[in-house]
């Protein structure tokens, strides 16, 4: 289970919707109720946008900046909290992992969150945890007090 605020949903998808009609991403900031980092309950406290610097059409790739990345490792350092996941939109389809998405699944102790985003609005969002071996993801309830699909933009 993953715990996520409702504003920091609501940042998410303000985010995603204005990157449409490419991807969004960024990384989130929690920790787990245990010290297993394979902990199924996550409480996110916090998300960090990202530029996407993927090199190939943004439309359906994300790439998290490795110097934002970087910086909050440092920023983190050995505190309680850490990056527990990361977020990205998929622009007009669902927010599911993609093919792509299994390509990419190298670290199986993140959480992913995919926000759907269909004309320019958010219309789902869910969490994932990629499978020990990666390539292959299994759902995580999303715990979180999100108000469902409407306009987040400012």
């Amino acid at each position: 289970m993953i715990i996520v605020p409702g504003a920091v949903v609501e940042e998410i998808a303000a985010a995603a919707e204005a990157a449409y009609p490419e991807e969004c991403c960024g990384l989130l900031i929690g920790r787990t109720d245990n010290e297993d980092s394979a902990s199924d309950r996550i409480r996110v406290t916090r998300a960090v946008a990202s530029r996407n610097v993927a090199t190939e059409p943004r439309r359906d790739r994300f790439e998290v900046d490795p110097a934002v990345r970087f910086a909050l490792m440092r920023e983190l350092g050995e505190g309680p909290e850490r990056i527990v996941g990361h977020y990205h939109s998929h622009p007009d389809h669902p927010a599911e992992p993609s093919a792509r998405d299994a390509e990419m699944a190298f670290e199986p102790d993140l959480v992913w969150v995919i926000v759907s985003v269909a004309g320019g609005r958010v219309v789902d969002m869910r969490a994932h945890r990629p499978e020990p071996g990666g390539h292959r993801f299994r759902p995580v309830t999303f715990d979180a007090s999100w108000r469902g699909p409407q306009s987040h933009a400012s």
